[in-house]
């Protein structure tokens, strides 16, 4: 448009002044006074015609000149100047025009594709269109395909399916990026200690590990040291309870605080308690309560003994409370089993009372259910629940294992 409007506006300088701009030297001179103006011009009634008519022509950028006056138009302006004039003006059109050479890098600058845009029919094929994403599922299988996320998860050996179960935790995984958010964590539990082959289960149960501060972890971490646990113990704490480190330094202490102060153990004893069962410092403290006092109300055992049964056996602290009366009822009042030797054994609380009926009731039936240690053929309670049917049949009943499968089949 600028170079248009630059020839409309010589145009109109023509128009004025009859000449195409203001010559120079004698030769010059003496041409524009030898023709006259009114031979360049037309009348003033047709001024009006003629300067549309060539503003039309200059429009339309024809550089040929119109028809002679003999069919009644006029003739161009130019066709009337004197040779020297002519060859003057076209040096003067030819030269560089820095407004037209910015104006041509801007055609070359192709304004983007219109999403309205018509296409044809092959480059319609060509298009690829990727899959659309559900909006509502209730697994993540939909999703692992179109999330990298997902996918690394997947190879690492989490299961997927055992955590959409858990609540909130398949909504935490579409949002995080595995570079940004997960490769740090997974850094992390090696350096803690956690074996490549237990990353996926340990995230299948604790995705929400996932989500957690770097910072906050690593100073979870050293508050352990700080109270005396090793790096492996740390390691396997942090691997059969895989929810420890989402606990704060203060919640971690507050349960530490809690067994010393219930149980009245040493620092040393409740350090050995939780490496080897750290799902204490876990789970609820209130099943633990109640516990406590089932062992102590309910089934009679004296605060000293309750300790030795817990610093041995830790588990009985979060098992169930029917199933901790029910086998205790059995053992001391069925089988004549005493306080001080359920003391000495407390992992017979940890056998199903379905082993120990069977094998106390063969032991009956063939005259061998001796658990007085002062008396011959005594049979502890270690060995009435732990060794195999085999074992237990040969060396403990004295009977072979077809003998005890028979006697079974009479029950």
């Amino acid at each position: 448009m600028a170079v248009w409007a630059r020839h409309v506006s010589r145009w109109r300088c023509l128009l004025r002044t009859g000449c195409p701009g203001r010559p120079r030297g004698r030769g010059y001179a003496q041409a524009g006074r030898g023709f006259a103006r009114s031979a360049l011009l037309p009348s003033r009634n047709d001024v009006l015609p003629w300067r549309l008519q060539a503003c039309r022509l200059v429009s339309l950028g024809s550089c040929s000149s119109p028809d002679s006056a003999k069919d009644g138009s006029f003739s161009s302006p130019e066709s009337n100047l004197p040779s020297p004039v002519k060859q003057e003006q076209a040096k003067a059109e030819t030269l560089p025009d820095l407004n037209a050479k910015v104006l041509y890098e801007d055609w070359d600058d192709v304004p983007p594709s219109s999403a309205l845009e018509e296409i044809s029919e092959e480059e319609a094929v060509k298009i690829i269109a990727e899959p659309l994403l559900p909006l509502h599922s209730s697994t993540l299988r939909d999703y692992v395909d179109h999330s990298e996320t997902l996918a690394k998860l997947v190879h690492l050996g989490v299961d997927l399916s055992q955590v959409e179960k858990r609540q909130k935790a398949g909504q935490l995984l579409l949002t995080l990026d595995f570079e940004k958010d997960i490769k740090k964590i997974l850094l992390f539990l090696k350096d803690v200690g956690v074996e490549d082959n237990q990353l996926g289960p340990f995230l299948t149960k604790n995705p929400y590990i996932l989500g957690e501060d770097l910072e906050a972890l690593e100073t979870r971490v050293a508050y352990l040291k700080s109270k005396k646990f090793g790096e492996a113990e740390i390691a396997q704490m942090v691997s059969r309870a895989p929810y420890l480190l989402l606990f704060s330094v203060e919640r971690l202490d507050n349960r530490l605080g809690f067994f010393k102060n219930e149980l009245g153990l040493s620092v040393k004893k409740i350090k050995n308690l939780v490496i080897r069962f750290p799902r204490l410092l876990t789970g609820k403290l209130e099943p633990v309560k109640e516990n406590l006092q089932v062992c102590q109300i309910e089934l009679g055992f004296q605060r000293n003994e309750i300790q030795q049964i817990v610093f041995k056996t830790p588990k009985i602290l979060t098992a169930s409370k029917k199933r901790l009366k029910q086998t205790f009822d059995y053992l001391h009042n069925i089988m004549g089993i005493p306080h001080h030797m359920l003391t000495r054994f407390p992992q017979v609380f940890n056998s199903k009372l379905l082993r120990i009926k069977e094998r106390h009731m063969f032991l009956t039936f063939l005259g061998r259910a001796q658990y007085d240690p002062a008396q011959p053929s005594y049979i502890s309670l270690d060995q009435l629940v732990s060794l195999p049917d085999e074992v237990f049949c040969t060396e403990i009943a004295k009977a072979s294992i077809q003998d005890f499968e028979k006697f079974l089949k009479t029950l």
